[in-house]
């Protein structure tokens, strides 16, 4: 069985971020696929000095770990000042291509202005650099504050379906890149 890491990279209590990352992986569960997520906010991360050794953050060794151990990953990141939240950007930072090489990538942004690609195309060209693969089906969510009920579900149907089709797509194209 395929496992499916997601990666809350919000640090912000009710996190619109959380709840997009919580709604594609439970879409992502029902299609039969071990999932785990991490959330940067109950991990205690150093900033990335470009060194090896972290042995001081257990966290670190624990979060590389566990995307090492994944086939696919999905990371859901508020967008900051036009682009990628600075917690998922030292997350991944703390990674190399030993944890990050040929994983599947689905992403999620989350604004709270006019929805755009910015902080998309920034994972983008990130994963691109590790030799990670990025699905095409991607979720940007515009005016967020809009976009969920008080239990965090989804209210616009058409938003629903595309949370389908990109949870479809990351385990459609992660069994065929690993052959499961």
């Amino acid at each position: 069985m395929i496992k499916i890491v997601g990666i809350n990279g919000s640090l912000r209590p009710g996190s619109y971020s959380a709840m997009a990352l919580e709604v594609a992986i439970s879409r992502v569960q029902g299609l039969g696929v071990e999932t785990e997520i991490i959330d940067l906010r109950k991990l205690s991360l150093p900033f990335c000095n470009g060194g090896d050794d972290y042995s001081d953050y257990p966290d670190v060794a624990k979060m590389q770990q566990t995307v090492k151990s994944a086939a696919g990953l999905i990371l859901a990141t508020p967008e900051y000042h036009g682009s990628v939240s600075g917690v998922m950007k030292n997350a991944l930072d703390l990674m190399s291509f030993e944890e990050l090489s040929g994983k599947v990538a689905g992403l999620i942004s989350v604004l709270g202005g006019q929805s755009n690609s910015n902080a998309l195309n920034d994972l983008r060209i990130i994963l691109r650099w590790v030799h990670a693969w990025v699905i095409p089906e991607q979720i940007s969510l515009g005016q967020a504050w809009k976009v969920f009920n008080e239990e965090g579900k989804i209210l616009d149907e058409k938003l629903s379906q595309r949370f389908d089709a990109f949870a479809a797509s990351l385990v459609d194209n992660t069994r065929k890149l690993n052959e499961i």
